[in-house]
C-alpha cells in the first residue's frame, strides 16, 4: 500500500448491485425475467450489497409488456428470497413509472404498495431536475416510514452539462434535497458524461454543503465510468452502482468484481468476497451467452462511444434514433441528427437528457433534419415540454421557438401536475374504470401507469387462470367437463 493511503481514514465504499434492474435494461432491454433471477437470490443475499436494484425503471412496463409478468409479483418473490438485502427501486417522480403526471393521491398509493410488497429504498428523479415534481413522493416516502418503519426517500439529480449546471448550480441543490427531507442524494449519471476529475471536484462540492449520503450511478458508454468511480470514491462518495460482469460495460455499469478488486487493501475496501461474486458471476455467464445468440444482446451496446461525451446522448437514445432514421430510409442523416440534438437541447432550456426528456429532444431533432426546416413540424410531447407540463427547466427556453411552435398558447410556471390539471385525487376513477380486472389493489396501480398493456395482461391472466382450473378439474375418471 501507498505510504500516502496509510494515512487515509477508513472509509469502505458500499456497492449496489444493479444487475436485477439497471443492467439489464441497459443491454437486454428489461427482458430478463423473473426465473432467472430466483435461482440465485440466495447466493446473492449473502454478498453484503448496500442493497440491490431490482425494481422501477422500465421493468414494469417491460414485465407486463413483453415477459406476462405481474411485476408486484416478481417484486415480492423477491423480498421473500432477499433475507438480509435491501431491495432498491427507480421512480419518476411524479410520473411514478409511466410516462404523464399523476396526482398526489396515485403518486402516494403506489409508494404505500411498494414498501408494503417489498421496497426499501426508492431512488427519485425527475427529467428536468424540478424538486417540485419529486416532493409528493419523499413525502409520501417518509409518511409510510414513520408509520412502518421501513423506506428510504433518495432524490437522484440528473447529470448533465452546460452553461447552467455550475458547480454551484450542483452544491445548492444538493442543500435543498436535504431541506426536502430526502435520505440521501444520488448522481444519476445516465449518459456517462461524468469525467473522472469533474467527479471529485463535484463529490467535494456537495459534500460542503449537505451532510446526506451521496450516491453515485454512472453507465459506461463513454469508457470512463471505472475512472470516475474511483476518483468520486477517493472524494467521499458513500455508494457505487455496479453490475456482476457478465451485465457490466457497454451501456451498462462498471464491473461490480473490478470495483471490489481496486479498491481491496486500500481504505475504501468494500470487503466484498470475491469468490460469492464469481458464483454469481458464473451463473448469469451462461444467460449472457443465450442473450448474445438470440440476438437479444446486440453487441452495439457492449463497445465504448465516445460520441456521447459530444453530443451527450445517452446509449438507449442512440438506439432509438438509428431504429427511427432505418424506418424512415435515412440512415445517412445519422450526423446530421446528432449534430441537431444539442441545438434542440439548447432551445428548450437545456434539459438532462433522460426519460421522457432524451426521446422527446431526439425525435424534435429528426424531424427537423427530415423536414428540412427546423421546427417546421412538433412533436406533442415536445409542444408540451414548450408549454411547461413537464416543470421548469433550469435555462430559459428560446422565446423564437415557442412563437413559431405554440404561438400564442399560455406557458406553465408549475409543477407538472397542476401544469397537467392533475390536482384533484384519480384513484378511485381509476379504480371505478377498471373495477373488472380487479384481483389485488396493485392491480388499481398498474392500470393507472399502463391501461392498454395492462387490461392486455389482466386478459392474459385470466386465460391462463381457465387454463389452471380446466387442468384442476376432476379427472381421476380420465373425464374432462364438457
Amino acid at each position: 500500500m501507498a505510504e500516502n493511503a496509510k494515512t487515509v481514514e477508513k472509509k469502505p465504499v458500499k456497492i449496489t448491485e444493479t444487475i436485477l434492474r439497471d443492467a439489464h435494461q441497459s443491454l437486454i432491454a428489461t427482458r430478463m425475467p423473473t426465473e432467472i433471477m430466483l435461482p440465485i437470490i440466495d447466493t446473492m443475499d449473502k454478498v453484503g450489497y448496500h442493497s440491490v436494484e431490482c425494481w422501477g425503471g422500465a421493468t414494469f412496463d417491460a414485465s407486463l409488456r413483453f415477459l406476462k409478468e405481474d411485476p408486484w409479483d416478481r417484486l415480492r418473490k423477491l423480498r421473500d428470497g432477499f433475507k438480509n438485502t435491501k431491495l432498491q427501486m427507480l421512480f419518476r417522480g411524479q410520473n411514478i413509472l409511466g410516462y404523464r403526471p399523476y396526482a398526489d393521491d396515485v403518486v402516494y398509493a403506489f409508494v404505500e404498495k411498494s414498501i408494503a410488497n417489498g421496497i426499501d429504498i426508492i431512488r427519485i428523479f425527475d427529467c428536468l431536475n424540478d424538486l417540485r415534481n419529486l416532493q409528493a413522493a419523499v413525502d409520501a416516502t417518509n409518511k409510510i416510514k414513520a408509520q412502518e418503519g421501513r423506506g428510504h426517500a433518495q432524490i437522484a439529480l440528473s447529470y448533465t452539462l452546460g452553461d447552467a449546471y455550475t458547480l454551484e448550480y450542483w452544491a445548492n441543490t444538493a442543500k435543498q434535497i436535504e431541506e426536502m427531507g430526502a435520505d440521501s442524494i444520488c448522481i444519476k449519471d445516465m449518459a456517462g458524461l461524468l469525467l473522472p476529475y469533474t467527479a471529485a471536484e463535484l463529490i467535494k462540492a456537495m459534500k460542503e454543503n449537505t451532510n446526506l449520503p451521496i450516491q453515485l450511478h454512472t453507465h459506461y458508454t463513454s469508457g470512463v465510468a471505472s475512472m470516475t468511480q474511483l476518483k468520486a470514491v477517493e472524494a467521499g462518495v458513500d455508494v457505487i452502482d455496479c453490475a456482476i460482469s457478465p451485465f457490466a460495460l457497454g451501456t451498462s455499469q462498471p464491473a461490480t468484481e473490478v470495483m471490489v478488486e481496486t479498491f481491496k487493501g486500500t481504505p475504501y475496501d468494500s470487503g466484498l468476497d470475491q469468490k460469492i461474486l464469481a458464483q454469481i458471476a458464473d451463473y448469469f455467464r451462461p444467460y449472457r451467452e443465450e442473450c448474445l445468440a438470440s440476438g437479444l444482446m446486440n453487441t452495439k451496446v457492449l463497445g465504448v462511444n465516445i460520441k456521447t461525451l459530444l453530443y451527450q446522448v445517452p446509449g438507449g437514445m442512440l438506439s432509438n434514433m438509428v431504429s427511427q432514421l432505418k424506418e424512415q430510409h435515412a440512415e445517412d442523416r445519422y450526423n446530421d441528427v446528432l449534430e441537431e440534438i444539442p441545438r434542440v437541447r439548447k432551445d428548450c432550456g437545456e434539459p438532462p437528457l433522460v426519460t421522457p426528456s432524451s426521446q422527446i429532444v431526439g425525435t424534435q431533432a429528426i424531424f427537423n433534419v427530415l423536414m428540412g426546416e427546423r421546427y417546421k413540424m412538433a412533436t406533442g410531447e415536445f409542444k408540451d415540454l414548450l408549454r411547461g407540463n413537464y416543470g421548469q427547466t433550469v435555462k430559459p427556453m428560446d422565446q423564437a421557438v415557442i412563437d413559431k411552435v405554440i404561438p400564442g398558447e399560455p406557458r406553465s410556471t408549475a409543477r407538472s401536475a397542476e401544469a397537467t390539471g392533475h390536482t384533484e385525487p384519480e384513484l378511485e376513477k381509476i379504480e371505478a374504470e377498471m373495477k373488472e380486472w380487479k384481483q389485488q389493489d396493485e392491480d388499481v396501480l398498474s392500470y393507472a401507469l399502463f391501461p392498454q398493456v395492462a387490461t392486455d395482461f389482466f386478459k392474459y391472466r385470466m386465460g391462463q387462470q381457465e387454463k389452471i382450473d380446466l387442468s384442476a378439474a376432476d379427472t381421476k375418471n380420465g373425464a374432462y367437463p364438457v
